[in-house]
């Protein structure tokens, strides 16, 4: 999509040659030029949302209920895509990336711990750089009592995890994430209505 968003210059519709016509005749190409204007105005907006969206921003459909009950199977979400290009990721950050082991799967999960960082899981209750974490998007009857040694996380590896933990399958089963495998954060949902808003 090409960004058409350049300098406009309004020209009057024309009339096929000199219109005589007083006062009405004016009126008429007084609205024209409005609707004109407006028309004009519409149709850049369009271009310029769609070129925000096509470039920073893609839409893309969750599959499962690993994230419940933030995000909800078939969910359909816009993931940006510049936010790690310019910025770092943080604790918390719910991302979309390849899956490690076959990268033409994409999978979203929440980062739990960065690199450097020493984790470890004791019957459900996590533990990062030595302290117990609340993690208040984890509802008391999505948790589980699975437990990790602890791990100190290389250079460039995230380890994630799904909010729905008893059944989500993240960094406990398939390892941890290297930084290049992370394309996405988790924007806002757009799809259903009723449960659009920013993605947290």
């Amino acid at each position: 999509m090409n960004d058409e968003n350049g300098q406009h210059v309004d020209e009057l519709p024309a009339t096929g040659g000199t219109t005589v016509g007083g006062e009405g005749a004016g009126k008429v190409d007084s609205h024209k030029s409005v609707i004109h204007s407006w028309f004009r105005d519409m149709i850049v907006s369009i271009v310029v949302s769609a070129f925000i969206i096509m470039f920073l921003y893609q839409p893309v459909r969750v599959e499962g209920t690993s994230m419940l009950p933030m995000l909800e199977d078939q969910d359909r979400l816009f993931v940006n895509k510049l936010a790690y290009r310019v910025g770092e990721i943080h604790r918390g950050d719910v991302v979309v990336f390849l899956y490690p082991h076959d990268h033409t799967k994409s999978y979203i999960k929440r980062v739990i711990a960065l690199p450097g960082d020493r984790i470890r899981i004791d019957q459900g209750q996590l533990f990062v750089n030595g302290a117990m974490i609340a993690e208040k998007y984890v509802p008391p009857r999505f948790e589980d009592s699975r437990s990790v040694a602890e791990t100190v996380l290389p250079a460039q590896d995230y380890w994630v995890m799904g909010d729905h933990r008893s059944i989500s399958s993240d960094s406990r089963d398939f390892g941890l994430v290297d930084r290049e495998l992370i394309y996405g954060k988790a924007a806002f949902v757009y799809w259903p209505m009723g449960q659009a808003g920013v993605a947290r």
